[in-house]
């Protein structure tokens, strides 16, 4: 069946996660990817972990539902190829620095007097202008400055932590996806193409903003700068593991006090209302933690479901595919790959009942796609051998 995207296409010329991730949403969505690489290496996250048949864990997971073209875009033959695969597109996105596709040949500008219903994404570290401007980036860099590591620190020491998944690039693929979506709904409405950009500081930043820049929010208030009060490492030992919980109402609190068999807590000052529970929180976590080391985790999650406690256990990596409730919501997938082997990877987490998106081919080789894909555009097999001669191509 067609994907919502259906007779969208997208040019990637993106390398590393954020830019890649994003088009990948949209290949779920049955978007036509054709992902540009330099012949030679290609992606650098092609080469990044342990690969199986040339083909690395990140790579084949953030580049599926794409087709893979080898350009050389300092070739002028290359960028001519290009530039005939823009002028059949619908979406051009770049992770470039700033300044570095025009200096390509591959700005907006230029490229919009090709294709004028281009929506053309740029996607950069800092944005455009400024002292960060011009800097390299990666998902660590975006953390320190944004915050997040700050929100991380060590309650002990105040010492900054990284989060230890690369949460800046993802987020901003997530944005960017969808502001891809919504120039495209724009465009149909108004039939103009347009330049959307987006740093990852930006996305990361709005990202944080609600619950972790609370303290940040409100101009007239003065309050001492740290954690949000909402931060809370809510990891608790038991007797054979870990678990997650959490009490907000007070009939949730209510529902915690009796299941972990203090009932005393509830004619406790300190915890009777969600204020003073928030203004109290490290003696309340000191009595739960205490508490919770008694008994195994299954029983405790067994007594936390029956009062309507929110409750998890903490789940190993390992642990997750078996999950009951990963299996139900049919979320891991399994599939062959043509030349990593068996592999297995999440569906797209949104569900579409009338063009439902999917796993629409696996990530491909560099250059897999070269003549395939030139051929549409009207390259003839002797002008494909050309570009190939030259080094245009590959």
């Amino acid at each position: 069946m067609q994907g919502p995207l259906e007779g969208i296409r997208v040019i990637d010329t993106t390398q590393m996660i954020s830019g890649p991730l994003a088009t990948m949403l949209l290949g779920d969505q049955g978007a036509d990817v054709i992902k540009i690489e330099p012949p030679g290496g290609g992606d650098l996250v092609r080469h990044l972990g342990a690969a199986r048949g040339g083909m690395a864990p990140t790579f084949a997971t953030s580049n599926r539902s794409k087709r893979s073209i080898a350009l050389d875009l300092k070739h002028p033959d290359g960028l001519a190829a290009l530039d005939r695969l823009v002028a059949h597109a619908d979406v051009f996105v770049q992770n470039l620095r700033p300044g570095k596709a025009d200096a390509l040949g591959i700005g907006e500008a230029r490229l919009r007097e090709l294709q004028p219903r281009l929506i053309y994404v740029s996607i950069s570290g800092f944005g455009e202008t400024g002292p960060y401007a011009h800097k390299r980036v990666y998902d660590p860099v975006i953390q320190a400055l944004s915050g997040l590591a700050d929100i991380q620190a060590d309650r002990t020491t105040g010492r900054p932590r990284m989060v230890r998944v690369i949460i800046p690039d993802k987020v901003t693929a997530l944005s960017a996806a969808q502001a891809i979506t919504a120039a495209l709904v724009a465009r149909e409405r108004h039939g103009v193409g347009q330049h959307v950009r987006l740093a990852m500081l930006d996305a990361t930043v709005s990202l944080l903003w609600p619950e972790g820049m609370a303290r940040q929010t409100f101009l007239s208030d003065r309050q001492r700068l740290g954690r949000p009060s909402l931060a809370q490492d809510l990891i608790f030992e038991t007797a054979d593991g870990y678990l997650t919980t959490g009490a907000v109402s007070d009939a949730e609190w209510e529902g915690l006090a009796r299941a972990l068999e203090h009932p005393e807590w509830l004619d406790d000052e300190r915890f009777r209302t969600p204020t003073s529970r928030v203004k109290h929180v490290e003696a309340r976590l000191a009595l739960m933690a205490d508490a919770l080391r008694a008994r195994p985790t299954a029983e405790w999650l067994e007594r936390l479901d029956a009062r309507q406690v929110p409750c998890a256990p903490v789940l190993r990596r390992e642990e997750l595919a078996d999950h009951p409730q990963i299996r139900e919501n049919e979320l891991l997938v399994e599939s062959e790959h043509p030349h990593a082997g068996r592999l297995r990877e999440p569906r797209p987490a949104a569900r579409f009942d009338r063009t439902p998106a999917g796993i629409r081919r696996p990530a491909p080789l560099l250059g897999e796609h070269t003549d395939e894909v030139l051929a549409e555009v009207g390259y003839s097999p002797g002008e494909i051998a050309a570009l190939r001669g030259a080094g245009a191509a590959a």
